[in-house]
């Protein structure tokens, strides 16, 4: 009987008018299109973007150089090089990110014990000169300073899934 049944699915190409049908429906539909530079698609606020280093409400960086962003990183991208300042609190000398090597993971940002480091929702970003990959501290700080509006409503609305 199952053989039977078989023989007429492939005789009458069951499974080939079944795609067909499929292709059809997809085919008629109105189609989602984008037009990327002038419209762009809703961010999930856990979105994981360029980092940024943040600040206190002081002005001074939140980074305490406990290099467990560097340790966590599975791509090895961050090198973070400190040295303790006259008040006796450590802080960091050196804070780079490769890009080229950053995997986009979010470990950093959640081994970090103060919040410093961050992942943005910005994503557009394109290198024309040798070396505009590495992030250096001041890029990361200026980055912060300039999208920390953004980070901080991030954060109020993403500390209620934490």
């Amino acid at each position: 009987m199952n053989t039977i049944v078989n023989y007429l699915r492939s005789l009458f190409l069951l499974e080939l008018l079944k795609g067909l049908k499929l292709t059809g429906r997809y085919f008629l539909s109105t189609k989602f299109t984008v037009q990327y530079p002038e419209e762009k698609t809703p961010q999930s606020n856990r979105f994981r973007g360029i980092h940024a280093l943040r600040r206190y409400a002081n002005g001074e960086e939140r980074c305490i150089a406990c290099k467990l962003c560097e340790a966590v990183c599975p791509a090895l991208a961050i090198t973070i090089e400190a040295e303790p300042r006259d008040d006796g609190q450590r802080r960091t000398t050196l804070y780079d990110i490769d890009l080229f090597k950053c995997v986009y993971c979010g470990y950093c940002e959640e081994a970090c014990p103060v919040d410093a480091v961050v992942l943005t929702r910005v994503y557009e970003v394109a290198f024309d000169r040798r070396g505009q990959n590495i992030m250096t501290k001041q890029k990361l700080l200026a980055m912060g300073d300039e999208h920390e509006t953004q980070i901080a409503a991030d954060r109020t609305t993403d500390a209620r899934f934490r």
